[in-house]
């Protein structure tokens, strides 16, 4: 009996083509890293310069978020529709574009709207990156490439936060020049466009099968990336294809079929809790540095070097999804943040407050890549982009939520209660992990 066009992709070994779609599929990832990022200096930076309160501070930070909501959802649904690639290379643009517009302006409400628009683009990349990069990678190591794809994340942020600290507070105009860097992506959208392939599933869908075949082939053709027969060989083994991974059944049109109502349900969950407690987390970081007496540059520092502790955190959650699996690794990387968070809400020096932060960021960030992983490998090709789409919008009603939140709760109960606000969001993302079904190795349907 032949194999499916799906079943030969799974048993390939990690090859040079495997590599190319993910690095660049993860530039794409990190540029839309180092905008989400840059935002939270330029708001501590016009917060001096603008005299912004702290109303208008959030604002400017959670307009992005509203348009990365709308975007996830609407960039989930066209890739179904259009195709992953072609998606992709969009949204890399529309963002690229609103982010050197808005070095321009001169007014806080012009801003906000190319706030706005960028966010369109970016809400939608994201779940569409991660799709294509999914329906690619062999079953084996899926989850594993999947959080070194948000892996690129933290070098994105990483740049942010060196923009931030060497080019915000260089001059008056620095933070026009940070958000004109954003100009990059517009560029890199053609190199996605032209050098990409799109996903073999979706081609299959929509009946264009000699162009799947001729995709296929070529990842057959290209050279494995470790030239070892013993890796080469455990890759290419078969994977499972028990019928506890998302439904096969073509015909599923909804993310709440009967099949799929409970994952979707605490996928969302995890969405909400885990988006909420990151971007009020570091959105407001360097802002509620500096309000504590720190300098600008004394607090984009403190922000770099926590920002640095994501690499490694990306790396454990890496190595320990293929091993204890999506759902335990999930589950672990949330509790830690949690307790990162409180660490962080009762950090009495500059010490403990930047050893809190490293934790947080640690954490935080491998718990984003095992989510990652998990969101794809739930649904089946018909409805797996708006799946992810649809989660990742939800989540990001958390995120338009979370930067308002602060002020407040900052201003009741302080540093302790924000953190512990955050925590709490954290137990309950750990506890809904639990309702998903662990998918490790299984062939996606």
């Amino acid at each position: 009996m032949s194999l499916t066009k799906n079943e030969r992709l799974d048993r390939l070994p990690f090859t040079r083509k495997h590599s190319k779609l993910l690095i660049g599929s993860g530039i794409g990832w990190s540029l839309d890293a180092m905008d989400v990022g840059l935002i939270s200096f330029v708001m501590a930076a016009l917060t001096v310069q603008w005299g912004l309160t702290p109303t208008q501070t959030s604002w400017l930070g959670s307009i992005g978020f509203l348009g990365m909501a709308i975007g996830a959802s609407l960039g989930g649904l066209l890739a179904d529709r259009w195709g992953r690639r072609q998606i992709f290379a969009a949204t890399l643009l529309i963002y690229g574009l609103a982010t050197g517009a808005s070095a321009l302006v001169s007014s806080l409400a012009a801003l906000i709207i190319f706030r706005f628009v960028v966010g369109l683009g970016l809400g939608a990349e994201l779940p569409v990156a991660s799709t294509l990069v999914s329906e690619f990678a062999p079953s084996r190591i899926r989850g594993r490439v999947v959080v070194i794809l948000e892996g690129f994340w933290a070098v994105g942020w990483i740049a942010a936060a060196c923009i931030g600290t060497f080019v915000v507070t260089s001059s008056e105009n620095g933070w026009r020049w940070a958000l004109a860097i954003g100009l990059v992506p517009a560029a890199y959208s053609m190199v996605i466009r032209l050098g990409l392939p799109e996903s073999v599933r979706f081609l299959e869908a929509k009946g264009k099968d000699a162009e799947a075949e001729k995709i296929v082939r070529a990842f057959e053709d290209s050279p494995p990336l470790f030239s070892s027969s013993r890796i080469v060989q455990k890759t290419a083994e078969p994977a499972s294809s028990s019928p506890s991974s998302a439904h096969s059944d073509s015909s599923i049109t909804s993310i709440w079929h009967s099949s799929l109502r409970s994952r979707t349900i605490a996928l969302w969950i995890i969405w909400f809790c885990i988006n909420l407690s990151y971007y009020g987390a570091f959105t407001w970081i360097p802002s509620i540095l500096h309000a504590q007496g720190f300098t600008l540059v004394k607090s984009f520092s403190f922000t770099l070097i926590m920002t640095l502790a994501q690499i490694p955190g990306y790396a454990v959650a890496a190595f320990l999804i293929e091993r204890w699996g999506r759902r335990s690794t999930l589950a672990a990387f949330l509790i830690g943040s949690a307790t990162a968070a409180c660490f962080f809400g009762v950090a009495w020096n500059e010490a403990t407050l930047i050893l809190a932060g490293c934790l947080l960021s640690f954490f935080n960030l491998g718990a984003w890549g095992a989510l990652y992983a998990i969101g794809p490998e739930l649904y089946p090709t018909s409805v797996r982009g708006k799946g992810t789409g649809a989660a990742a919008g939800f989540g990001r009603i958390a995120s338009i939520a979370a930067p308002l939140i602060v002020p407040p709760l900052l201003a009741w109960g302080g540093m302790n209660a924000l953190f512990w606000t955050f925590a709490a969001a954290f137990v309950l993302a750990a506890a809904a992990s639990f309702v998903l079904p662990e998918l490790k190795g299984r062939t996606l349907s």
